[in-house]
């Protein structure tokens, strides 16, 4: 498998997650060798799933003040 951020290789590890509200303590995933990249299954579901940026939405100020 090859890394999406630096495109080195990627290795299949087993993590570790203490604090994890769903009960399990470790998960499978795949770790790049050479930026420590990770990914697992939700990571890939959220990166998929991510809305577009917000454009047009920051504060728009009233230019009444004299």
């Amino acid at each position: 498998m090859e890394c999406p951020r630096c495109h080195g290789n990627m290795a299949h590890d087993n993590f570790q997650d203490l604090y994890d509200d769903t009960g399990r303590l470790s998960f499978s995933g795949w770790r790049c060798i050479i930026c420590g990249e990770i990914l697992d299954a939700v990571i890939v579901s959220n990166r998929t799933n991510r809305t577009g940026p917000m454009v047009n939405r920051n504060r728009k100020f009233l230019s009444s003040r004299k």
